[in-house]
């Protein structure tokens, strides 16, 4: 009986399917950001440095991605206020990027619920300042694709923020923004 149950055991271990890393494709992939404030909105773009996903068989298990800070990017606007906003975001006002040149995530929990569907929970470093995160996404065929929302005040990015600064009317920025992202494997 022993003999049979090690022999199982042995053909399982054997058998299981090992985890695989698989490589970003950084230039196929894209990060919207989209920003609303009491009088509108800006959108813009934000650069993956470079990441990968972790697969067992065909399931998602795991990832980690590289932010690079200094490419936020405005695409809603031209000329000197695209600058400008740029310039700001880029500034300690916000995610102070000449300190903190990078962001990071790095899934640290993933729940199948259903067909190429999960639930994925993580944790977010921005600012040197990291929170976790829970939000849905779909992996298919080397692509995956999530909307993760973030209150940019537990990064310590309170600028126009209503939650710190009283009286800010119609100067006000909302504190939660979203990142689409659509990734690419290599």
């Amino acid at each position: 009986m022993l003999n049979t149950i090690l022999a199982l055991m042995t053909v399982f271990m054997t058998t299981a399917t090992p985890a695989q890393n698989v490589e970003v494709d950084a230039s196929a992939s894209k990060i919207i950001w989209n920003a609303t404030k009491v009088t509108g909105a800006h959108s813009g773009t934000i650069d993956i440095k470079e990441g990968e996903l972790e697969y067992k068989g065909n399931q998602l298990i795991g990832g980690e991605f590289t932010i690079d800070m200094t490419t936020i990017n405005t695409t809603d606007l031209e000329g000197e206020w695209k600058d400008k906003l740029d310039g700001h975001l880029k500034s300690d006002d916000f995610f102070g990027v000449d300190k903190y040149a990078t962001a990071k995530f790095k899934i640290t929990k993933v729940k199948s619920t259903g067909s190429d569907k999960y639930t994925v929970t993580g944790d977010v470093t921005i600012k040197g300042i990291t929170e976790s995160v829970t939000f849905p996404a779909s992996v298919k065929d080397g692509k995956a694709k999530a909307k993760i929302t973030l209150d940019r005040t537990k990064f310590n990015v309170r600028y126009g923020s209503n939650s710190f600064f009283d009286n800010l009317g119609d100067k006000a920025i909302h504190d939660e923004f979203t990142l689409d992202v659509s990734l690419v494997t290599k």
